[in-house]
This record gives C-alpha cells, structure tokens and sequence, in this order.
C-alpha cells in the first residue's frame, strides 16, 4: 500500500480523496493554486504544495507542477479526482515515465475512450449496443447527407474530441443539415481544436442512463447498477439518482453484465462509466468516462460501498473486493448538484461566504468544501457541494432531500446557489413520478422562466 497520495484536484472532490486516504492510514498530499490557498483541502491534508497562479491552465492542468509536488513531497501515487487531468493519457504517461502511480485506468485505455469515434468501435466490438450512425469521421456535407439518409431523420452531429455539449447540432431535415453541420465542426475546432465530427441518429426522448464498472486490471470486473442522469441542462447534468425510475432488476443485470465483461476483455483497472441513451427498452452507447464521476456517492450509497478506497486498492495492486454476488441494490439515492450560480440565467455567483450549514440526519450527506469566511474563487468551476440523500424507496429518498434541502444554508456576499432549482423541481408532479428524459429540464425551464 501507498505511504502518500497526491491528490491533483480541489473543492470536494479533493475532500472525499483526502477522506479516504486518512481511514486507510495513507498520508495526503493537497496541490492548490494561488486563489486556493485557504481552501479547506488544503487545510485538511498532511501536507500542501502551490503549484501555480490563479488560472487552472497554470496550476491545476500544469503537469510539470504537479509532477514537482509529487517529487518533492515524496508522494508515490496520484489521485485525479475528476476534470481537470483525470483524462489525461499524456498525463499518465509521464507518471509512468516517473515511477509516480496513477490511480485509474492505463494511458491506452483512456486514449481509447477519449475519442469518441474509437470508443464507438471499441464498444460494439466488445458487444455493447451503439446508436446508429457514422463508420467514423464524416468528412463533409455531401458525405453527412449520405449517412443522414440512411439512418433517417432526426440526426445529431458531434465533435469526435467533444464533450459538455460543445460541437454538438441536431439536425431534423436536409435542409438543416448543411448549416447544423458547419457549426458543429466550427464550434469543435474552436473548442477542442479538431473539427472531426460523426453523426448518430438523434433519439427522440431518451433517458441517460450510466452504468458503473469497476476492473482490477487482470480480467476481473464487476458492475454496480446504473444512475440515471436524465435531469440535464445544455448537457450539463444537475439531479442523478440510483437505482433508475425505469430499469427493472433483470435489465440492471443485462446491461450491466454486458457493461462488466466489456471491460474485464481489455484488462481495465479502476472505476469507469459506461453511459447510454434509454429509449423503448434499448440501450444506445454514447461514451465511457475513464474515471470518477460528479454523482459516484449515489452508487456508494445504495451499495454501501467506498470507490474512492477501492480505487486506491488495485491500483496499490491489491485484490479487488468488490464481488458481483455480494453488490445488492438498498434502497434509493438521489444527488443534487449546488453550483454557486443564480437562476434562472445559471450565471455564477461566487463571493465571500457568510454562513454555511450543512444539513445533516439519517440518510443525509453533505460533499462541500464550503466553511464560514471562505471565500469561492470565479476562476474555477461554480459546482460548491453535492448533497446526496438515501432512503429506503424513492419516495422516501426525495421526502429526504426535500427535508435536507430546507436545512442547507449558503449565504454571503453576492453569493447565490442553485438550491431554488430543486425545490421547485420537488414540487413537480414529473420528477415525483420519475417520469422524465434528458429534455424534460430544458422544456420546464423554458416554460417556467421563457
């Protein structure tokens, strides 16, 4: 097992590593920016290095910076969190060159799965079920015509190195196509400096629904159910909650099954997610994330399992525990994004906090880095804490997050959150029902706020 891990994230993320790492007796290790200097994982680690300036470009994302850490803290290992380089291949390649541990997949792997057109093929090669689209790249208009005709309208067109929704256009008829196409490859180039796009065909009214994988990089994976993250907002998902409204115990196993022996074929080390579009019982690829993800305590809770110490586990290279036969489903788990943003316009809003309090009780927990006088940096990300709640069903699940919600104080100066969102979408029928898809939130916004 590690002596020290450095955890190469911020916020609460770099919170629930640091967690983790003091139950299993690891030393810690905290990086920050300038504007990070107060930050309460800075305050909670062993140990802390400033890697840089303000900017996450000159910090967080700095390589040479965080490989310096490790090398003068002594830290054998490195924790990504998520974002920032947790996706990074050559960032783990250099770790490699290092001797420095990372914890999560291969380089390879996540080159493979980086690009959405080769993890397309890589999925339906290993048996999981794809969208109809492109064999690759689609160079220009006459060739997306071509394939646009042949899996029917509506179609999507995405950037192959996309994500978040950038370099992503429907297109509903021929007409629209043209123009839908030429913005899709100028928004992908300026975003991801590739204009490389493919088209699937657009679902109607889909569920995104991702299943948790976790391998231990000899062959060996299990699944954990699936969280359905259909509650979106320019992609961009805010409500996650496990088990799904609308998958049932055999289909959990299905897919999930399919999801498990896909990633013990290529020897994949970790946690990973494999998510899909949901429509009329089919389940259609869209991408694997090759890491941790935002709503990874939904899982935890309903399974009663710690990922972030498995995590650490096999890629200290010991047995996974993890066992298919043991994972149960208990009960039902909701997450609630809070973002430091006004609504309706999503506009950050971050300043010196005033007064936190965090709602607490049977089945509640509070992921923040949030403390009294701490003041949250414009610079990164407005995502300030998660609030995650189980129950023992779903309607006691959102009874609790209704309770928790009325409990959570964030005030400051010039500080606003998201929190109004939710307790207005507690009160619709819909969500009570569990009856949504991935444009249920765009339409209520739309009506609610024009």
């Amino acid at each position: 097992m590690f002596d020290k891990i450095l955890i190469a994230n911020r916020g609460e993320i770099a919170l629930r590593v640091i967690r983790a790492c003091k139950e299993m007796g690891i030393k810690s290790v905290a990086v920050h920016s300038v504007a990070d200097a107060d930050a309460m994982h800075v305050r909670m680690a062993d140990e802390s290095v400033c890697i840089g300036p303000n900017p996450s470009s000159q910090s967080y994302l700095s390589i040479p910076a965080i490989v310096s850490a490790c090398e003068i803290t002594g830290a054998q290992a490195i924790h990504p969190g998520y974002g920032f380089l947790s996706e990074n291949a050559a960032f783990v390649q250099v770790l490699e060159d290092h001797g420095i541990t990372f914890i999560g997949p291969s380089a390879e792997h996540i080159r493979i799965m980086g690009d959405k057109i080769t993890a397309k093929d890589t999925a339906k090669r290993l048996g999981i079920p794809v969208v109809p689209g492109s064999d690759g790249g689609v160079a220009d208009t006459p060739a997306a015509k071509k394939v646009a005709a042949e899996i029917g309208y509506p179609v999507i067109i995405k950037a192959t190195a996309g994500g978040g929704g950038r370099g992503m256009k429907v297109a509903r008829s021929e007409e629209e196509l043209e123009v839908a196409f030429r913005t899709a490859r100028s928004e992908a180039k300026a975003a991801f400096g590739n204009d490389e796009v493919y088209i699937e065909k657009y679902l109607q009214k889909p569920r995104h629904i991702e299943i948790q994988v976790f391998g231990d990089g000899k062959g060996h994976a299990v699944h954990l159910g699936e969280r359905d993250c259909s509650l979106q907002r320019r992609h961009q998902k805010v409500f996650e909650e496990a088990p799904g409204p609308v998958i049932d115990a055999e289909t959990r196993a299905r897919i999930g099954q399919i999801c498990a022996d896909a990633v013990a074929q290529i020897n994949y080390i970790g946690a990973g997610t494999i998510e899909f579009l949901y429509e009329d019982g089919e389940f259609y690829f869209i991408e694997m994330n090759t890491r941790l993800q935002v709503e990874h305590p939904v899982t935890e809770a309903i399974f009663d399992v710690d990922l972030v110490r498995e995590q650490i586990r096999v890629a200290a290279g010991l047995p996974m525990e993890l066992r298919q036969q043991d994972l149960k489903v208990r009960g039902h788990a909701i997450e609630v994004r809070i973002n430091a943003e006004k609504v309706p316009e999503f506009a950050p809003r971050p300043g010196k906090v005033t007064q936190f309090h965090a709602p607490g009780g049977l089945g509640v927990r509070m992921d923040s880095a949030l403390y009294d006088g701490y003041t949250i940096p414009s610079y990164y990300d407005s995502l300030i804490g998660k609030l995650i709640v189980h129950g023992r069903d779903r309607s006691e699940a959102l009874a609790r997050l209704k309770r928790a919600l009325s409990e959570l104080i964030v005030d400051g100066q010039g500080v606003e959150t998201t929190v109004p969102l939710f307790h207005a979408l507690l009160a619709e029928t819909d969500i009570q029902k569990g009856d949504y898809s991935i444009h249920w939130l765009e339409k209520w916004l739309a009506a609610h706020y024009g």
